[in-house]
């Protein structure tokens, strides 16, 4: 039968392996101790109020984004290559130290079990080998422009190859010595046998190596085989303190599970509140106003790019790079946190934040770029794509609320937008509007003066008061009624439900807005809300419950979907159009409400649904989220008109949205690109009024 005997030829010296390996492990465990002490620098952050949740929740993310690859495989060439290398590291590894466990153990494997044992640890060593191959290829011959690399990604890939490489070279020298030797083998188990050359085959890898030190002489073969099994045993061990030391790349394997088990269990849509009683500063204007877990996301991230390539922002031409941003932000964490730590322990003076020093230079505007900060259009492309689930979006929110609300610093659009709010509840500067216009023909009941009502609409501030919005309004309203749903409305008593607020930094505003109507709301006992727009209904939905207003809130496309499904609306009438549809950044990717939409357009007769190349949770961002809709777009190139290219391209006669944001965004976009004869954009609920 055949087996090995895991120190053959090394002796009883190869024990001191299990010597060298407790300082190796004192040394790595004392460079994870220093990185938790810059860790805790942030603030504090519960992320295990609920550890069930967050166990479970690791465990199904485990499975599909770890282990399956979810998100490295939407892109199917660097999702390859890093599939082939986790994989194979993995397999590898894990056979080798079953190998070594059994070997102690139990004297170590024999016959059918070893043979198995052993092709598996040789095809997946070739995997890695291959996956090594692809990646050393993209980023140095292809260099895409997402990837910039530096000597520590040259260290890593050639650390894996040539520890890999070596087991196989020793593997091969071992084959060749006792091809060549088969009583050797003998003296070695008696009660085996000679070495059957047959048995080679089942390691591949160590059987083609093999081919190479065909002829040299057996001492020769013994002498490279110890030199070389002790070489990969001081590289291995030096891979681990080179990990310790420099805390590189590598160290992703073992930052990246924990950052994935910290996530937020917060509703996607929703941000981090700040409670504003107790706060003693608002936002981030110092690396240490950002909790721990934020800091933590810093050593996450392994600058793959791909929040970079989602990103709409960058894409124009704007100085925002998600990755940027959190590598910038890395930067300065790395360079003053030793002198933190150091005043802290010699009991230095404190910072308004609580934490001592002066951080070396303004967080905001030395680090990271106004500018930056507000491109950010908070759809979430870059969180969507990152693999080890960074939370992009609260950094820039929270330097956003340092800016606005304590350096009173913001674009000036942005400024009057919030003075509008403050002074009259809605977002629509230059109306002469009021909420109750849009309605005053349709015979819906105001709650002021009946709560008999099936469900309440929740209008918004564009559908109620903007001339293009409040034909959406119209549409929902009609749709509704031809169902037979009695539609209950606030008018003057409903205002801005704080959105723009909140994401363009101004918290106190935001939280003002979400008391008046919660206070509203439960006035009048409602609990079930339509909404027309998507950031609304996230609003409504993923933030007002942490201030008590909780409400069963659907989305207008989900209602009009469940209504045609029921057969309590029925479009008696075709719209012959193809239609695409642009997925709302508030509706999908924060909400995951991608079919309710296309079902709508799909009930309409002769509708032809032609779906664009970015779509669903890939959507190309309209240009109007996180309060962009209403500051101007001075860099680069108009992100509304980038998108309407896109839909431009697919030769369509409408685009369909569902978010008055995109309605508007699509509609200066054709008139910009001249394209007002060709296409028209339009609200589903519109589309389905129009096929009653």
């Amino acid at each position: 039968m055949a087996t090995t005997e895991i120190f053959w030829n090394i002796g009883a010296y190869g024990h001191i392996l299990y010597y060298l390996l407790l300082p190796h492990a004192v040394v790595l465990g004392y460079a994870i101790y220093k990185r938790y002490r810059l860790w805790r620098l942030g603030r504090p952050e519960n992320r295990l109020s609920n550890p069930w949740r967050s166990v479970w929740s690791f465990v199904g993310t485990g499975i599909i984004d770890g282990l399956i690859h979810r998100r490295f495989l939407r892109e199917p060439y660097p999702g390859l290559m890093h599939f082939l290398i986790f994989w194979g590291a993995i397999v590898f590894l894990l056979a080798l130290a079953t190998d070594l466990i059994i070997y102690h153990a139990m004297g170590g494997l024999s016959g059918g079990a070893y043979l198995g044992l052993s092709l598996v640890v040789d095809v997946f060593g070739i995997l890695v080998l291959v996956g090594l191959a692809i990646a050393t290829y993209r980023r140095y011959i292809r260099r895409p422009e997402r990837l910039d690399n530096k000597p520590e990604n040259a260290i890593a890939l050639s650390l894996i190859f040539v520890i890999v490489v070596t087991c196989f070279l020793i593997e091969g020298v071992r084959i060749a010595y006792f091809t060549a030797n088969p009583l050797a083998f003998q003296e070695i188990y008696p009660a085996i046998g000679p070495y059957n050359p047959s048995w080679a085959l089942w390691s591949p890898g160590g059987w083609l190596v093999a081919q190479m030190f065909d002829g040299l002489s057996s001492d020769a073969l013994l002498i490279t085989h110890k030199s070389l099994w002790w070489f990969r045993t001081a590289l291995a061990l030096g891979a681990i303190s080179y990990i310790a030391f420099t805390f590189s790349s590598l160290s992703h394997i073992v930052i990246a599970p924990f950052n994935v088990f910290f996530r937020s269990m917060r509703p996607k849509g929703a941000l981090a509140p700040i409670d504003l009683e107790t706060a003693e500063s608002y936002g981030a204007g110092k690396i240490t106003d950002f909790t721990w877990k934020q800091l933590f996301d810093l050593d996450a991230c392994t600058r793959c790019g791909r929040c970079q390539d989602a990103c709409p922002a960058y894409a124009t031409g704007k100085p925002l790079s998600p990755k940027k941003v959190i590598q910038d932000l890395k930067r300065h964490w790395l360079e003053v946190g030793p002198s933190l730590l150091a005043a802290k322990a010699s009991g230095g003076t404190r910072s308004k934040a609580g934490n001592p020093g002066d951080e070396s230079g303004s967080l905001i505007g030395d680090v990271i770029l106004e500018d930056e900060i507000w491109s950010c259009t908070t759809c979430r492309a870059c969180q969507e794509v990152c693999p080890v689930f960074i939370e992009h979006i609260d950094k820039i929110i929270d330097m956003r609320r340092n800016l606005v609300l304590e350096q009173a610093a913001m674009p000036e659009t942005a400024e009057m937008v919030l003075r509008h709010i403050e002074d009259r509840g809605h977002s629509c500067r230059g109306t002469t509007a009021t909420r109750s216009d849009w309605c005053l023909s349709l015979g819906v009941t105001r709650l002021a003066e009946s709560r008999d009502v099936d469900l309440m609409y929740f209008v918004g501030c564009a559908a109620a008061l903007e001339d293009r919005s409040m034909k959406v309004a119209v549409a929902v309203t009609k749709l509704l009624q031809a169902a037979g749903l009695k539609v209950g409305v606030l008018c003057e008593e409903e205002t801005c439900c704080g959105e723009p607020a909140r994401r363009m930094g101004n918290e106190y505003l935001f939280q003002i807005q979400t008391l008046k109507n919660i206070e509203t709301l439960n006035g009048y006992g409602v609990r079930d809300i339509v909404v027309t727009c998507p950031h609304c209904y996230n609003t409504l939905k993923n933030e007002y419950p942490h201030y008590g207003g909780k409400f069963n809130v659907v989305h207008h496309s989900q209602v009009i979907a469940d209504l045609l499904k029921q057969g309590r609306l029925k479009l008696s009438s075709g719209v012959e159009k193809t239609i695409t549809y642009h997925d709302p950044c508030y509706l999908g990717r924060h909400n995951d409400i991608y079919d309710a939409p296309r079902q709508i357009v799909k009930r309409i007769r002769g509708a032809h649904l032609v779906e664009m190349k970015r779509c669903r949770n890939k959507s190309f961002c309209c240009g109007g989220g996180g309060g962009r809709f209403w500051m101007e777009e001075r860099i680069g190139t108009r992100i509304s008109e980038a998108r309407t290219a896109q839909i431009i391209e697919t030769g369509v006669d409408i685009v369909a949205t569902a978010c008055p944001y995109c309605l508007q965004m699509f509609e200066d976009g054709i008139k910009a690109k001249e394209a007002s004869e060709s296409i028209q954009a339009m609200d589903l609920a519109e589309l389905a009024q129009k096929a009653l």
